[in-house]
């Protein structure tokens, strides 16, 4: 496509007709590979007579290709832009970048970014030799610019990685001082002098920000970097021209500057401002720069925050940055001695005012209380804060130096409490009282254990704290709600005093102010943990609710969904009555959240991290009543439509916490609905596409789907869930780019077939045992090869006969039991067995070598047989040694968790939840219990117990394991039921067994008899408790 043609398609692309849109868009893409179309692209982004809206357009057509198809993806894939354009691209680039203006730059500068990336050095060694020229020449902002995003490529690279780094220095850093200095000398200082000393700043940070390159280690060098960045962190921001919009303000070219000076200053203190830190070549360098610069740089911030002592103005993010290199300095002698003569006036007139509700925080309350709160509720907010920054200032200067300063700091803010009860109400100094109030919050772990202000804490409650729940300001009734929350954990002496508090954290929950109705969600959840009896929460427990969830419909807050949470685990299947309504309103709150999240396009916004909290909220609803099944029926038409939506790629920011909430409907539920199998599909899809980090957590629904619902995983044809689930199972297995580590959910689901399907799927024994036999072949780690074992011991289980027959058709069975065996007996210096070593493995091991012993001899001859029958006692001793070992233990968890364990409320309610305690409550209740144990340990089996460390002997718990058929199989009364048949079928060759073996192996035989029959009667004497209790509920 010619010039002309391009630029009409372009004006298409603009066009308010949509099919006129995109037809231009379809040519677009149609064209955008054919030679010289780049090229046209740029030559339309660069020609200044060409109309700016189709510049624009071009401009950005052209980031998205060279972003997408500049560098192929795989090593193998062709390349799509011929060697000829991405020459003449890279030559014309350079030129045209700081040429134009800064709508386009920036598309151009993401370009530049993506082609510096994957080209320079290699394919662009005259990238560097280009920068030099120009920083010598009348394209020095230019050149700054292309360097810029040069330095930026190693900025977090480190060791081999960041070699080029020196090179670029060694080239460029003596063009950039002697600019630098030039600049510095210039009595107009416009802002393009400021854009350019920005930009060399910007260049130093990222080239010291991992590493200092050893050029800056000669004193002089460094030296004359320093004594220009100390002239601009000294030098006054011209006066003229600052903007006076404060958004404007703060990002103004030489508060930019002065930003960057500080970051670098701050960086290198973090780096070099503690000798302890250095390794040994650091050290001198540590020391020159301690003595000859941190004082100084001291010095500079503290004149410079004096500015705002006395009215003047510095941005927000200039004091953060001021204020944290003064908390580093609390700790170190030399530095604190400097601080010393001036920290009364660092604290009480610099410090302790910007903790203070000031003017932008009463404008912002009453013009806009949504963003009042987000700003509020935000970490990311807290790194541009001089509030925020204030804080730990104070908090780090009393757990440093507490010594000199705390009791000083408690008697200023105990003179604010006095001047303010005193004075009349039109002149109380209402701010100054909420920033006494933050600085006792922000206090509250250092008061907490320190006497006298530890004993005197529910008194200034009383005194300072309540009062201000009915203040007619709101800042200060959300500041209470706050301090009553930090102090909600202390001990009462009188409950009266707990109990007025939580009431006003409640009513503050109605508060005609938003701000102080979030503040006190968050309070109330403190309150609720560390409530003691709760009959102070439960009569209010319903209007409670009704009041969250009309704030969840006013703002997006992951903390409020915290105290939820807090309220539903403290209340557990009390909640119940509740269930259907809270999760059909987080539901809601969910897709607000969402639609929110997809609006703003931003990975860390709060809308998203509510939407995540919304579902973990779910999650603990649905765990709290487990036992009652009838309610995930009336759940499920609410939460289906998450599941199906947040389960395709649409869902990828909240992927496991969606799993988590199938994996609980598809356990509890009294059966799986066909709306939960219609799942199935979209799981396997999302493993296929995106989700295969997921596999852990989406093999627990997997399981659930098979255990308990084997019918139609069986018999249903459309969809084919057996055939889908080989698919993926051997798709994943034969995969030779995944690691171990990545494929150990697969053999574990050819375990659940196995074991809950036995004798209905002999179609499958076969496949699978050919790709277990394949996989075990590569497999490295310990872990894995026990597990693609174990998928052999089932299917032995499933049925031996054919498994081996299988096996020897294969020409597999003497490798696979060599192998097996050899595994068996591997043990370490400790005496503890290297492979299969939870009590789950062994059993797998047990079930599957004794459905062995039941073949005829023409299928397992003499020898073999022995081997199997020595191999199997040994297993079951040490399967036996395990269980007592594992009961011995939980008895002691047990005994600890009794000790002391209950508090008031749990012996005036008898509360504890079961899983809390370890024990069952009610008769009849232990089945569920333990379902519900399994199913929160579930995840955790999955994850790898082994990552292959032949130090490690740690033994894995079997509370880990899922539910299976086989935990109703007892090995040890398998065993000898074989035993017996055996012996009842084959008697000669019975005897021929028993006289190869040794007095040992006999004692071990006589022994394993004997525990068999001990089981068989704790087993009958379970199941008559077990049918007693039920007849009895």
């Amino acid at each position: 496509m010619d010039l002309p043609s391009l630029v009409v398609v372009l004006q298409g692309a603009l066009s308010p007709n949509p099919d006129e849109r995109k037809a231009a868009e379809q040519s677009l893409n149609q064209f955008q590979y054919t030679p010289q179309h780049l090229v046209r692209l740029l030559q339309i982004i660069v020609d200044n007579n060409c109309d700016m809206a189709v510049r624009q357009v071009a401009s950005i057509h052209f980031k998205n290709f060279i972003a997408k198809n500049w560098s192929p993806n795989e090593p193998d894939e062709q390349q799509k832009i011929l060697q000829s354009d991405k020459d003449l691209v890279r030559d014309h680039i350079l030129v045209f970048v700081p040429q134009l203006p800064p709508l386009l730059r920036v598309q151009l500068g993401e370009c530049l970014k993506t082609i510096i990336h994957a080209d320079y050095p290699e394919q662009w060694p005259l990238l560097l030799d280009w920068v030099k020229h120009n920083l010598q020449d009348q394209q020095v902002h230019g050149a700054l610019y292309v360097l810029r995003i040069l330095a930026r490529k190693y900025e977090f690279k480190s060791d081999e990685e960041r070699t080029p780094v020196c090179h670029i220095v060694d080239e460029t850093f003596p063009h950039l001082l002697d600019i630098y200095n030039k600049l510095v000398q210039i009595v107009n200082l416009s802002l393009d002098v400021a854009d350019l000393i920005k930009l060399i700043c910007k260049i130093f940070w990222s080239s010291i920000y991992l590493e200092i390159p050893k050029q800056l280690f000669d004193p002089n060098v460094f030296s004359a970097w320093m004594i220009l960045f100390l002239n601009v962190l000294e030098r006054p921001v011209p006066l003229e021209g600052q903007p006076a919009d404060p958004e404007l303000r703060k990002s103004w070219g030489w508060w930019k500057v002065k930003k960057w000076t500080i970051h670098i200053l701050n960086r290198l203190y973090t780096r070099f401002g503690d000798l302890k830190l250095q390794n040994p070549e650091n050290k001198a360098f540590a020391q020159m720069f301690q003595k000859n610069y941190a004082g100084k740089i001291l010095e500079s911030h503290l004149n410079l925050l004096n500015v705002i002592r006395v009215g003047g103005y510095l941005p927000d993010r200039v004091i953060n940055l001021i204020l944290q290199y003064l908390s580093n300095s609390i700790s170190k002698n030399s530095m604190y001695n400097l601080l010393q003569s001036r920290l009364d006036t660092l604290l009480f007139e610099i410090v302790f005012p910007l903790m203070c509700f000031n003017d932008n925080d009463q404008k912002l309350w009453d013009e806009d209380p949504h963003e009042y709160v987000r700003k509020g509720y935000d970490i990311i907010e807290d790194l541009y804060s001089p509030r925020t920054a204030a804080m730990d200032f104070v908090s780090e200067l009393v757990r440093k130096r507490g010594k000199e300063n705390l009791h000083k700091f408690i008697q200023f803010i105990v003179e604010i409490f006095k001047s303010y009860d005193e004075a009349p109400v039109e002149y109380k100094p209402y701010r100054q009282k909420d920033g006494a109030l933050l600085a006792i919050g922000a206090l509250c772990d250092k008061l907490k254990q320190t006497e006298p202000y530890k004993s005197q804490l529910e008194r200034m409650l009383v005194q300072h704290v309540f009062p201000e729940f009915s203040s007619p300001f709101g800042h200060l009734r959300a500041k209470a709600a706050w301090v009553a929350g930090q102090y909600a954990h202390i001990n009462f002496s009188d409950q009266n005093n707990f109990r007025k508090a939580l009431h006003s954290v409640v009513s503050g929950m109605r508060d005609p102010e938003l701000p102080v109705r979030v503040d006190s969600v968050f309070a109330l959840r403190s309150f609720v943990e560390s409530c003691r009896d709760l009959n102070e929460i439960r009569p209010i427990l319903p209007q409670l609710l009704d009041e969250f969830f009309k704030l969840m419909n006013e703002v997006e807050n992951e903390d409020l969904v915290f105290t939820l949470e807090t309220i539903v685990d403290k209340f557990g299947e009390e909640m119940a009555p509740y269930a259907l309504g809270l999760c059909q309103n987080l539901a809601a709150a969910f897709w607000r959240c969402m639609n929110t999240a997809e609006a703003d396009d931003e990975a860390d916004d709060p809308g998203a991290l509510a939407a995540v909290g919304c579902l973990r909220a779910i999650s603990t609803i649905l765990e709290s009543v487990s036992r009652l099944p009838h309610l995930f029926v009336q759940v499920e038409p609410t939460l289906l439509p998450i599941m199906r939506r947040m389960l395709t790629s649409d869902g990828q920011e909240v992927f496991e916490e969606v799993l988590e909430i199938v994996s609980y409907m598809t356990f509890f539920s009294p059966t799986i609905s066909m709306d939960m199998w219609s799942l199935w599909p979209l799981m396997m899809e999302a493993l296929a596409d995106f989700a295969i980090d997921y596999f852990p957590n989406i093999l627990v629904p997997l399981d659930n789907y098979i255990s308990r619902g084997t019918a139609r995983f069986l018999t249903c044809k459309e969809p084919d869930y057996q055939q889908s689930l080989w698919n993926m199972i051997s798709s994943i297995m034969a995969d030779k780019n995944m690691e171990d580590n990545d494929i150990e959910p697969a053999p574990k689901l050819i375990q659940v077939v196995f074991q809950n399907c036995k004798g209905q799927v002999d179609q499958w024994v076969e496949p699978y045992l050919r790709i277990t036999v394949e996989r075990l072949r590569r497999a490295e780690k310990s872990y894995l090869k026990c597990l693609l074992m174990q998928v052999i011991a089932d299917a032995l289980y499933y049925n031996a006969a054919m498994t081996l027959g299988i096996l020897q058709k294969l020409g597999v069975a003497t490798e696979i039991f060599n192998l097996w065996f050899q595994m068996l007996q591997q043990v370490r210096k400790s005496g503890v067995r290297v492979n299969f070593k939870r009590e789950h493995d062994k059993k797998v091991c047990c079930l599957g070598l004794t459905s062995l012993l039941s073949l005829p001899a023409d299928q397992l001859p003499g020898e073999a047989l022995g081997r199997v029958f020595r191999a199997t006692l040994d297993l079951l001793v040490a399967y036996k040694d395990q269980v007592a070992e594992a009961a011995k233990e939980e008895e002691a968890e047990d005994d600890d968790d009794m000790d002391g364990f209950q508090t008031d409320d749990e012996e005036d309610d008898g509360d504890v939840s079961d899983k809390e305690m370890g024990v069952d409550t009610e008769d009849g209740d232990e089945a569920d219990s333990i379902r519900l144990q399994k199913l929160a340990e579930q995840a955790k089996a999955f994850r790898p117990n082994d990552e292959d460390d032949d130090d490690s002997d740690d033994d894995y718990s079997d509370d880990e394991e899922l539910q299976s058929p086989i935990d109703e199989v007892d090995p040890f009364v398998f065993f000898v039921d074989t035993v017996k048949v055996l012996q009842a079928s084959d008697p000669l060759r019975f005897q021929n067994l028993t006289q190869t073996l040794d007095f040992h192996y006999q004692a071990l035989a006589n022994g394993v008899a004997q525990h068999a029959e001990q089981r068989r009667a704790e087993i009958e004497k379970e199941r008559m408790e077990k049918a007693t209790a039920t007849a009895a509920a």
